[in-house]
């Protein structure tokens, strides 16, 4: 059992870093995530810290495999995004907090040094946002949505600063701003466990995290080299639930999400089946044998999407904690 006494105070910390990662029943990819860890040049000093949430398959077994990890085991019932992530930031040993998913690896042994190396331009820069990777096997819909959404935070070559102005007029260029995932990303230890900790809900916390964090007039920043390989492994079926959990979730933080109508969705649909497709034909990274399988099976993911959105915005709000 995790006790207060097990906390680390922001002023006694004495590593550089800690790399805390979520994980439960993450056997997939977590062996390949702990190797790339432990081989990273870092000019600094750094500890990896695993909690897990009550893992029943084999997770555990190779977490073993790295005796110089620091596992830390929770009942599941007790596991909450924003809470478990405090928790973590609150046993770190490191002034820097870096997070993983237990589906994330680093894209190499740079990764360390890309996702904590914003930090040293300004005490104002206190979270950082690193970029994702679709896999090889994510069905096109995901692939092209990743790498739309990361693109657009700026070149892959520098690094992107984001800040409360006056600039900020609606609240479409403020989600902009302040979008933040904590799939990969990392934080100051004293702001996450002291003026900007993450809240406790139900989904979403990255996101009311990153508004949090520029309304508090700090700087968020944007790291394209700090790369994870990463994208959800979802059937069609399974995508409506999660694009409605993604829906409630940023209802939930509040940030509007309108219905969209039948048409709405109709033209969405049809012209994402189209740009895809296109997409797909020209992409040298995706093989022939996926092409044929992303040409019939996109159709029904794009589908399951807008059903998953609409259910979202339908359907009553969670209660949840602050």
């Amino acid at each position: 059992m995790v006790t207060k006494s097990d906390y680390v105070d922001a002023k006694d910390a004495s590593l550089d870093v800690s790399v805390v990662i979520l994980t439960y029943n993450g056997e997939q990819h977590i062996d390949a995530i702990l190797a790339s860890l432990t081989n990273q040049r870092f000019d600094g000093t750094y500890e990896i810290l695993v909690i897990d949430s009550g893992s029943t398959d084999s997770t555990l077994d190779l977490i073993a495999k790295y005796p110089s990890v620091r596992l830390v085991q929770i009942p599941n019932s007790e596991f909450g995004h924003g809470k478990t992530r405090n928790l973590g930031a609150h046993l770190a040993k490191g002034r820097i907090v870096a997070y993983l998913t237990h589906d994330a690896t680093p894209a190499s042994d740079r990764w360390l040094h890309e996702i904590t190396a914003p930090f040293a331009i300004s005490d104002r820069i206190v979270a950082v946002m690193g970029a994702q990777i679709p896999r090889p096997d994510a069905f096109p819909l995901l692939r092209y949505e990743i790498k739309g959404v990361f693109n657009g935070f700026g070149p892959g070559f520098g690094t992107t600063l984001f800040y409360e102005d006056d600039f900020i007029q609606d609240e479409g260029v403020r989600n902009a701003v302040t979008f933040y995932s904590d799939v990969n990303s990392a934080a100051r230890k004293d702001i996450l466990t002291g003026e900007v900790p993450y809240r406790d809900v139900s989904y979403a916390e990255d996101q009311l995290l990153g508004r949090d964090v520029i309304a508090a007039g700090y700087i968020k920043a944007y790291a394209p080299r700090a790369a994870v390989l990463h994208s959800n492994e979802m059937t069609v079926s399974e995508y409506d639930d999660r694009m409605f959990e993604e829906t409630q979730g940023l209802r939930e933080v509040g940030i509007d999400v309108a219905m969209p109508s039948i048409p709405t969705v109709v033209r969405m649909v049809t012209t994402g089946i189209l740009k895809d497709a296109l997409r797909l034909a020209r992409d040298r990274e995706v093989g022939k044998r996926r092409k044929i399988s992303g040409f019939f099976l996109n159709p029904a993911y794009h589908v399951q999407k807008w059903r998953g959105v609409r259910r979202g915005v339908r359907s009553p709000l969670k209660r949840y904690g602050q």
